[in-house]
This record gives structure tokens, C-alpha cells and sequence, in this order.
């Protein structure tokens, strides 16, 4: 079973939510980073070891062996899986092909737009600012972007796209805006009301597509209207889009260059772009979705977005919900570092008692279901595994960690429309078993 996001959430049968229908005050108190610190004793490997250690790969055997089958049936053209235990890497494997209709063959380098897996790196970016005091989880989105203080209450939404609104007195904060509680749905993928409204403000709620940048983007949603108060309910949302905004704000930096900086090059991600370098436009797995008659393949095409956005350097608009490229190595060595209690290859980029927070619920009681939602991650609650933390992405791209066990999967595909891919359940399997 699944939470359908048109792309799949391997959630449990006892679960279904969709997205058209669908904080604890914490108190966080940590020490704040004040420069790179050394690992210690314990955790002297921190990192990813690329190199494929002789660990017991069987926990992994029944997910490896339904992609083997999917390839051969054709029912996926193309994967690649990465496997890591203890910081090690179990397995990582390429199968089928990147692009079926040139026969191109899948590489474990093999670049893939990881859509909503970028909403945990956005979330992880928000803490850093978090430790050092820049912003708080409660403070109003207002204070950094003035449009959102007047946002009211979708009341209707006439024939010539134009609305109205209900009043609202609940200020979004930055923790609504990282647990999807901040009432700004997505339009196309989520509520139709929200489409008409986001095409009648002009607003971008998926991927990049034109010279705007991402505060010009996030004005343009704060001219909009909520879905419900926020904090209320948990809906779906862009307000990890939202987040990349006030991040550069807050912290007075362009928001690529503030995760390339504390993030990606800590931990050694080089293939982790929201522009890939004219240099590894071959490394991109195209976006493939069924004929018409379910045989075969074609490049997937839709009327308003564009599955190039990768290549486009004119277009400025980073998507914190949706907008990155990464390699399944790359997303890995990010999970590590959650494992790792904050520690990269280098040095601390975050306190572990950050991170024990981030996996906090932090929208009680607005989940019933077998997870709770953390900072953008979500969080098995109970039975084996819990603790586990996962998300996936748009274009069929999934992931989890396991703190207790240390374990990493990582499953990345391109594909739209799919329906029947047997290896979503294997993964499923893996994740809530």
C-alpha cells in the first residue's frame, strides 16, 4: 500500500492519505557550533566507506532480486540501489538502463532529480541557522518574507481565477513551514482550487521554469491564501520552498551556496546540484513514463514543467521541496551523517542533540498512522524499526536510515505514471518490516 504523492510513499496498508485531501512547543537546547571539531573516539569513521565491504548483504537480497525481475520484465527501464550498514557499503548496484530509448546504460554515477528528497537537506540547512542563533522554529515567516502576515483563509475561487478569503490571526512559523502544518498545499499534485490560484498569481509549485528567483517566487505564494490555520492540520506542502527563501534571508547568502558550503562539500557530495555542470549532463537518468498501450517507454512530457530544469542555469529558482539532482552515493553519505550524530568526514556539522530533535513529532496528534512527522523527515513510530527515518520523491526516488541498526537504502528510479512497479514494495518492505 501506499501514500500516493503521484509519486509513491511506501506507507503501510493500515495508511492513505492523498494529496488532495490531504507544534509541540519543543524545547531544543544545545551547544552551539562554533567551528569544525574533530570526531571522537567512537565515531572516528564518520562518513561513508564507498568501498563495498564482505557485510551479510541478506537483509538487501529480496529488493535486489525484485529489481533484477522488474528489469527483465521491463517493468522499470532503469535503477540504481545502495545499501550501507555501520557506515559501509553493502551494496551498490546499477541495473537496466538510464535511458531506454537510446539503450544507455544505468551507472551507479548515474545522476537522478530526487524531487522531494531535497525537503530533508532543505530542513538540515534550516538547523545549521538554527544552532548559531540566526533564526528559531517559532519565529513568523513574516519576519523574513512581509507578505506572509496578512495571509487569509481560502474562502472561494471564482470562474476568472480570482478568490476570496476568510481572516486569519495564527502567524505560519518557520516549524510549520518544515512540517508540512503551514496550510500552503501544492496545486497540480495536491489541491485544484490551489492549481487555478497558483496559475492566476503566476506562482511555481514545482520545478524551476523561468529567470524568477526563489523570494520572488515565495511573494507570489504570500499574495495567495491558506488551505486551513496553521498548525491545525497536516497537509502536503511548499513549505520547504517557502523555507529556501527565509534561509537566505536569515543568513544574508544565496541559498546554493550556503548548502554547498555547510553541506555538501563536508561530506564530500559533489554530484548534488540544483544546476548540473554542462560537463555530467550525460550522467542524467531521463524521466520515463509507460506508451499508452503499456509497452515500452516513453520520455515523460507535462504542459507546465519541463524535466530539464537540471541543465537550466538561467533559471535561478532553487526548489528546497523539489529541485535537486544527486546521485544515490551522494544522498547516502547525507543519511550518514544523521546516523553519525551530526559528524562528516571532516569534522561536526551539527550537534547530535540537533538531530534527536529534528525526528521529534513535531505535529502531535495531526498523523494517525504508523509515523510521526519530524523537520521534514518522516519518522517510524512503532513495531520493528521505529526510529527509522524516510521520505521519497516525485520521480520515484526513496530512501530510509535506521539509527538502531545503522542502516542506509537508498532506490533511485525516474519514472512517471507507473503503475505496478513491483519493486515499491520490496522496498516497503524493507522500510516498515
Amino acid at each position: 500500500m501506499a501514500i500516493w504523492f503521484r509519486f509513491t510513499l511506501t506507507f503501510p496498508q493500515t495508511m492513505s492519505i492523498s494529496f488532495r485531501c490531504l507544534q509541540v512547543v519543543f524545547a531544543l537546547n544545545v551547544l552551539l557550533t562554533l567551528g569544525s571539531c574533530q570526531p571522537s573516539d567512537k565515531l572516528k569513521t564518520a562518513g561513508l566507506d564507498m568501498n563495498a565491504s564482505k557485510a551479510n548483504s541478506e537483509r538487501w537480497h529480496p529488493l535486489d532480486s525484485t529489481i533484477e525481475r522488474a528489469i527483465e520484465t521491463d517493468s522499470i527501464p532503469g535503477a540504481v540501489l545502495l545499501t550501507a550498514r555501520d557506515g559501509q557499503v553493502v551494496l551498490h548496484r546499477a541495473y537496466g538502463e538510464s535511458d531506454p530509448l537510446t539503450g544507455k546504460k544505468m551507472e551507479t554515477s548515474s545522476l537522478f532529480r530526487i524531487c522531494s528528497q531535497s525537503k530533508a537537506i532543505t530542513s538540515t540547512a534550516a538547523m545549521i541557522l538554527w544552532e548559531r542563533g540566526i533564526l528559531k522554529l517559532d519565529d513568523p515567516v513574516s519576519q523574513y518574507i512581509p507578505e506572509f502576515a496578512n495571509l487569509g483563509l481560502l474562502d472561494s475561487v471564482y470562474a476568472d481565477t480570482s478568490f476570496s478569503t476568510l481572516p486569519n490571526s495564527t502567524p505560519m512559523t518557520i516549524r510549520h513551514l518544515l512540517t508540512h502544518t503551514n496550510g500552503i498545499p501544492y496545486g497540480e499534485i495536491g489541491d485544484p482550487r490551489f492549481e487555478k490560484l497558483y496559475a492566476h498569481a503566476d506562482v511555481v509549485d514545482l520545478f524551476p521554469r523561468d529567470g524568477r528567483s526563489t523570494l520572488q517566487n515565495a511573494r507570489k505564494i504570500g499574495n495567495t491564501a491558506l488551505l486551513h490555520v496553521p498548525g491545525e492540520r497536516w497537509n502536503y506542502s511548499l513549505g520547504l520552498d517557502i523555507m529556501v527563501a527565509v534561509i537566505e534571508q536569515a543568513s544574508g547568502r544565496a541559498y546554493v551556496e550556503f548548502v554547498e558550503e555547510e553541506l555538501f562539500r563536508p561530506l564530500g557530495m559533489f554530484d548534488t546540484h540544483f544546476v548540473v555542470p554542462e560537463a555530467d549532463h550525460h550522467r542524467l537518468t531521463q524521466v520515463m513514463e509507460p506508451l499508452d498501450s503499456g509497452q515500452g517507454w516513453q520520455a515523460h512530457a507535462h504542459p507546465v514543467y519541463s524535466t530539464d530544469y537540471p541543465v537550466h542555469r538561467e533559471w535561478p529558482l532553487c526548489s528546497g521541496g523539489a529541485g535537486l539532482t544527486s546521485t544515490a552515493a551522494d544522498f547516502a553519505r547525507f543519511l550518514q551523517m544523521h546516523l553519525d550524530g551530526g559528524l562528516g568526514p571532516n569534522g561536526r556539522l551539527l550537534q547530535s542533540s540537533t538531530l534527536d530533535s529534528m525526528m521529534a513529532d513535531h505535529a502531535p496528534g495531526l498523523l494517525d498512522g504508523p509515523w510521526t512527522q519530524g523537520l521534514a523527515f518522516g519518522v517510524k513510530n512503532r513495531g520493528p524499526g521505529a526510529g527509522r527515518f524516510f521520505w521519497s520523491g516525485y520521480f520515484n526516488t526513496q530512501y530510509f536510515a535506521d539509527p538502531n541498526t545503522r542502516e542506509i537504502t537508498v532506490l533511485m528510479k525516474q519514472t512517471y505514471g507507473l503503475q505496478g512497479d513491483p519493486t515499491a514494495p520490496a522496498f516497503g518492505a524493507l522500510l516498515w518490516n
